[in-house]
């Protein structure tokens, strides 16, 4: 499919009754409709709830009343939408399913192109998929692709037992693993930033950088999600997907193209370079923490022990801060640090790229050492690059003083920035595959927070809760880059400013 070609594509969205699709998936669609980016389309919703397909349409217009839009392209959008009342382990609603896709197809001449999205539990993911294949869903003469939401199992074994499942009907290249985060627009962007940039390509090395962080905070506490995150944690609901993630994107080598094969190569062998932590070392590496009571904009909230659906002796980690190091030759010594909580002081997440101080500081006037020159990039809530120079400061003495360049993508620039989920529906209707996860990462990360979750389960933290709500995670968490000599940097002192 070339790139001018609007997509044409039948999308059958499991789960179309909760909460990712009311949010995400209706407004993103409907939003794509309004650009004038779809062709030919038509939508079922499937789910286990009883509904009429007009009820079902009326659900789709109120999850996207605030977007911008007509009447008559509203009715146009949801008219497209159709309502399957289904059961995900008998095989007679897969038959009716067949039956309502095989009239879509024709009615809108859509090629027999399929993407099944399956917006639901994990648990089902296996079951839809062996069903797919089984009740002759999948064949088909046009594509047909397979949409997955994370957590795409819980560890390694779980993971290749879902793997296997799915690939008796779909094989790798018509896998979607969704990561949103890759979606957003300034993950995307680093890309961008290092290969089209020559000032930073050059420095992008250990003889120039420091040490490279990435902050991804919360406000909210696990909120309605406590039997979840109980079996989940920070380490396994953040690092093993967004946060790898990112730290491969930024690590990873020029790839020889700008394809998905080729890219995804190159974030693989960055996170088969990942040190490995055995036992006792890990302390040294990585930091766990559980909120306790704090306030946050006057409001006194709960530790996670007094959540919804938690143990109230919960040694569940809301919180991790790692020293990761990639063991190659571009990055021998460089530390990347990550950290990752909820019940944080600000919602943030920010990428800080330290570069190496200058051999002597010849400007001794206030004995003020010269601060160090810093990239960041801003992913959420605001999106933009700063760069931390020195520069003269006003005044008869030679002082160098910091000061920022800034690009915030906001304005015009931002007016049209899709949605992570935006961006990702439409890559999925184009089948372009970079910005989702291959089986090799997959499989990869999990190998890598398996290791970690083997020594915490065995050695019990005991020192639960160990930050406050509010606060930006535990006192270990600044010790673990003071034994280093650097510090986080500030969120606050980061933001990008407003051009």
């Amino acid at each position: 499919m070339t790139q001018n070609t609007k997509p044409t594509a039948l999308v059958l969205i499991f789960g179309a009754t909760g909460d990712l699709a009311k949010r995400k998936l209706f407004p993103s669609l409907y939003n794509l409709f309004t650009k004038d980016k779809l062709g030919s389309f038509a939508v079922i919703g499937i789910a286990r709830r009883t509904l009429t397909s007009d009820e079902f349409r009326e659900n789709v217009k109120d999850s996207i009343k605030d977007l911008n839009g007509t009447d008559e392209n509203l009715e146009d959008f949801v008219s497209r939408f159709h309502y399957h009342s289904h059961d995900v382990t008998d095989s007679s609603s897969y038959a009716a399913l067949k039956k309502l896709a095989s009239q879509l197809d024709s009615q809108y001449h859509l090629n027999e192109n399929r993407i099944f999205y399956l917006a639901m539990a994990p648990e089902f993911f296996g079951t839809i998929a062996e069903h797919l294949k089984s009740d002759h869903l999948t064949d088909v003469s046009g594509f047909k692709r397979l949409v997955i939401e994370k957590p795409f199992g819980h560890d390694l074994s779980s993971a290749q037992h879902l793997n296997n499942q799915i690939r008796t009907a779909f094989a790798e290249e018509e896998i979607y693993r969704i990561d949103h985060y890759l979606g957003k627009e300034m993950v995307q962007n680093i890309e961008v930033i290092r290969f089209a940039n020559a000032i930073y390509e050059p420095l992008w090395n250990n003889r120039y950088i420091s040490n490279i962080q990435v902050t991804s905070s919360e406000t909210l506490g696990v909120e309605e999600r406590g039997r979840y995150y109980e079996k989940s944690g920070a380490l396994r609901d953040m690092v093993q997907n967004h946060m790898l993630q990112m730290v491969a994107l930024l690590a990873m080598e020029p790839p020889i193209r700008l394809t998905t094969e080729e890219i995804r190569s190159e974030k693989v062998r960055v996170l088969r370079a990942l040190r490995d932590f055995k036992g006792e070392e890990l302390k040294d590496y990585f930091v766990r923490g559980q909120y306790g009571k704090g306030t946050i904009d006057q409001t006194d909230l709960p530790g996670y022990r007094e959540e919804t659906m938690v143990d109230p002796e919960s040694n569940t980690e809301t919180f991790v801060a790692g020293k990761l190091m990639i063991d190659n030759f571009r990055w021998a010594g460089v530390p990347f640090y990550i950290r990752t909580g909820k019940r944080m002081q600000e919602k943030s997440t920010k990428i800080v790229i330290q570069f190496k101080d200058i051999p002597m500081n010849l400007y001794y006037e206030t004995e003020k050492k010269v601060s160090p020159n810093l990239l960041v990039i801003h992913i959420q809530p605001e999106e933009g690059i700063t760069l931390h120079l020195n520069a003269k400061k006003s005044g008869q003495q030679t002082e160098a003083t910091p000061t920022k360049l800034s690009y915030a993508n906001k304005g015009v620039n931002g007016i049209n920035t899709p949605e992570a989920y935006e961006k990702l529906l439409f890559d999925c209707l184009r089948g372009d595959a970079t910005n989702f996860t291959h089986w090799d990462e997959v499989a990869l990360s999990w190998a890598f927070v398996d290791s970690i979750s083997e020594v915490w389960e065995k050695d019990k933290e005991q020192s639960f809760p160990n930050y406050v709500s509010g606060s930006m995670g535990p006192d270990a968490a600044d010790t673990l880059l003071e034994k280093d000599g650097f510090h986080w940097w500030p969120i606050s002192d980061l933001d990008v400013e407003q051009c």
